[in-house]
This record gives structure tokens, sequence and C-alpha cells, in this order.
């Protein structure tokens, strides 16, 4: 949106947009059709576009739309059990979660990507043994790279949990224990915080 009073729905992002919106550093111009040069940005990267027969340009709204990608891919959450997955591979909503206790809410454990695990597939079978695999089907929060790369908090006196990454600075997250209520909410610049390993 232009004015917060128009909407509109953003292309999927595409391989192609995603690697040239990695390229890009620095924050967001306000404008969709401002035009990066990547030649000034990645002499390297241009390069190698220009050898393809590809022009080294990306537009603002294609950054965008691979930001939001990149974002959701790396910290989009979900509490553990929120969806299952059923014995022929499908995901669906779980209809009788009833939300995490507070004690399970304040572990990391009980976070999941809500993305197409990677680190599952590694665990040994005596670590799989002990999962559910109807709901323990996606990656734990708990082994993300770099370790301490989120924050806890418990506000209103235990009644809300609530989490920020420290990997993309201004993702926050929320759970009411005990209820079906969760979601995230992202208001940053659009910048990973590539410093975050000399931080911790």
């Amino acid at each position: 949106s232009l004015n917060c009073l128009d909407w509109s729905l953003l292309t999927p992002a595409t391989t192609e947009m995603l690697a040239l919106a990695e390229q890009v550093k620095g924050r967001f111009q306000g404008d969709p059709s401002f035009e990066y040069s990547l030649a000034e940005i990645n002499a390297e990267a241009a390069a190698k576009l220009i050898e393809g027969g590809k022009e080294p340009m990306i537009k603002e709204e294609a950054r965008l739309t691979a930001t939001i990608e990149q974002i959701d891919r790396a910290v989009g959450i979900v509490p553990r059990g929120a969806f299952v997955k059923t014995p022929l591979g499908s995901v669906h909503e779980n209809r009788h979660f009833e939300g995490l206790s507070l004690v399970e809410a304040k572990k990391l454990s009980s976070y999941f990507h809500f993305t197409k695990p990677v680190n599952l597939k590694n665990k040994t079978l005596l670590e799989k043994a002990d999962l559910d695999p109807s709901i323990d089907f996606l990656d734990s929060l708990e082994h993300d790279i770099p370790r301490g790369s989120w924050s806890i908090q418990v506000e209103k006196g235990g009644s809300v949990v609530v989490l920020r990454s420290l990997l993309w600075l201004g993702l926050t997250f929320y759970h009411v224990p005990m209820t079906k209520q969760f979601g995230y909410v992202y208001f940053g610049t659009g910048e990973k915080n590539l410093d975050l390993p000399f931080m911790l």
C-alpha cells in the first residue's frame, strides 16, 4: 500500500528475485518503482548476471517481495501442536489445540518454524524416538543458529508469552497460554542483523 487505504497483493517471490535481493544492502526507499543497480552495489554479482544475459537490476517492489519471503522462511513460527500432519502427508490446523501451558510456552522447544523442515532429517534415530510424527514434523527453534537468536519474555503477569527475533529485528511473535491465540508481526527496516554472532 502507498496510502494505507488501498491494498494490493504482492506477486510470489521467485528464486531469481531472492538471489538478487540478497545482493542489495541498505534500507528501502519507499518507492515501488525504484530500481537498484547491482553494478553499483556488487560488481562481482553484476558481472555474472551480465554474462548470463540478464540485466543486473531489481525493483524495490521485487526486493520487498523477496524480503517478506525471507522473513517468513526464517522466522515465521507456530506453537507446537497448532498444526498436525496426517498419515497421507497433508498438514492441517489442529482443531484440538488448546494452547501451550505457561511452563511449555516459556521453552524454545515448544515453537516450530512454519516451513519445510531442514534439521529434522539430520536427527538420529534415538532423537526421533521421542518425537510424535503427527506433531513434531517441523524444525524446533531451540536448534537455530546462532544460538541465542531468540528472546522470550512473559508479559502481563504470565498471560502472554512474547518471542522476539534478534536476527530479524522487529519481528515479534505472541502466544496467549491455554488459548488458541498466537501470531506474529514484523515492524522493521527489512534488513537482516548480520552482526548478531558478534553481539551474542
